[in-house]
């Protein structure tokens, strides 16, 4: 049993798992198996049944703090499949048992690297950015009820209308994040398999841990007291054309529910990261939807079929109507949002992430792309030959060229490594005999003047 449980002496990192399974899985030797396992760069259990496959999992998740991936393509790796976090069926000529047991399935092994480095990448970003732009938007809505309660005696008296807070969450706020939680990517899905660093935020939990989840809280409690104490400052001593004042309820009802729908949407606006016709769809339609809505409540047909329940007739048209309510809303927008992209700039310029220098990367080659190809053509033929080669460099290498850019410790290896060396053989055979024969024909011209000279 010893001698099954020792790494190989050959260096490897692989040992297998055969006679000895059943005896490695009991309790008074797991934590040994576990940490000689974890030794090794891959484990192989040869010959073992389906529940000790199982076992093998389970013992990951109780000791580990790690997301487990099971993956099968038959019966025997059902019990597996369920165990793990993660499962994975392939569909082929075992049956479909493993497929319907598992939570994603594709019909080839070789699937498994784009559902890791693209789609489960794109569901962590996404899953992340949702949760967060969840929390801020509900404690921006909810904490200016709080800041209500100090000058309303702690009544219970709401500052918005009813139905506004009936349809914040379900109409006016569902739709854009909705959109985000579906479309949205940080990079292409090419820049995703050539950079898989770009994995590493999610292994570590970067993107939605404790501290982001207080910053969401500290940022949604900012913006609810911006929206609730700059409409209160100003509206306390505005007045109409008429000289009639504007401090009154349902004016600043109107005002600070229409300047907290604004606010949220240019922040969701902010945080889609790749834009579609859905997005545009949802997030402007959701302004217009919470216009229409405003305006169709304070009407006068509402008032005359329900009278009880629609009593503040014309208070949307004689509140938006006014210049001073639209400067408070912009105020306010401002206030709130500029932080945020002070913030971002500063983040961005002096602490970037591998996926904004691959995103700045490819901007800068999609730049000097264009004007690129066509600026060497009337230049002779060492001229077409250098540019052609620049056009396959900017299609096919853009890796190099975000080496410059990263800044971190590592990321020279995926530089080095074959993998990113995306010129074809040709390409650099072509590009050597090309510059390779200008270089010697410069010389022997050299050689041969120089000769000429000393023979005279």
């Amino acid at each position: 049993l010893k001698i099954l449980l020792t790494p190989n002496v050959r260096g490897n990192g692989y040992f297998p798992l055969s006679v000895g399974q059943a005896h490695a899985l009991e309790a008074d030797m797991e934590r040994e198996f576990l940490e000689t396992a974890c030794a090794c760069r891959a484990v192989i259990c040869c010959r073992v049944t389906p529940l000790q496959k199982a076992l093998v999992v389970e013992l990951v998740k109780q000791h580990k703090k790690a997301v487990t991936l099971a993956i099968g393509d038959g019966a025997n790796d059902v019990s597996m499949i369920k165990t793990a976090h993660i499962g994975v069926g392939i569909s082929g000529q075992e049956g479909i048992q493993a497929v319907l047991a598992s939570d994603y399935s594709f019909s080839q092994f070789r699937f498994l690297q784009r559902l890791l480095l693209v789609h489960g990448r794109w569901s962590y970003l996404r899953m992340c950015r949702f949760l967060c732009y969840f929390f801020y938007k509900n404690f921006a809505f909810t904490m200016v009820h709080f800041w209500f309660g100090f000058f309303c005696g702690f009544s219970a008296q709401t500052v918005y209308d009813q139905y506004f807070i009936t349809l914040y969450n379900i109409v006016y706020t569902s739709l854009p994040v909705l959109a985000m939680g579906i479309f949205d990517q940080d990079v292409p899905e090419q820049r995703s398999l050539e950079y898989p660093k770009l994995y590493e935020p999610g292994q570590l939990n970067l993107l939605f841990n404790k501290r982001e989840f207080f910053i969401c809280i500290a940022q949604g409690i900012y913006t609810s007291v911006v929206l609730f104490f700059i409409p209160y400052g100003v509206l306390s001593y505005a007045t109409q054309s008429n000289g009639v004042p504007l401090a009154d309820y349902q004016t600043f009802a109107v005002t600070t529910a229409t300047a907290l729908v604004i606010v949220v949407s240019v922040q969701i606006a902010l945080d889609t990261g790749y834009w579609t016709a859905i997005n545009h769809f949802f997030i402007w339609g959701s302004l217009g939807t919470y216009f229409t809505i405003l305006f169709a409540m304070h009407s006068s047909i509402l008032f005359n079929i329900f009278p009880k329940q629609f009593h503040f007739l014309g208070s949307a048209y004689n509140t938006l109507g006014q210049p001073v309510v639209w400067l408070t809303i912009a105020l306010a927008t401002v206030i709130c949002i500029a932080p945020v992209l002070a913030f971002r700039f500063l983040k961005l310029d002096l602490k970037p992430q591998l996926s904004d220098t691959v995103r700045y990367t490819q901007l800068v080659l999609q730049k000097k792309r264009k004007p690129g190809g066509r600026a060497g053509r009337g230049v002779g033929g060492a001229g077409v030959a250098s540019g052609s080669t620049l056009g396959r460099l900017g299609r096919g290498g853009s890796r190099r060229s975000g080496y410059a850019f990263a800044h971190q410790e590592g990321f020279g290896e995926l530089i080095t490594s074959g993998k990113n060396m995306r010129l074809s053989s040709l390409a650099l055979a072509t590009f050597a005999s090309r510059h390779s024969g200008s270089w010697i024909d410069t010389l022997r011209r050299k050689k041969h003047a120089n000769s000429t000279d000393k023979t005279r």
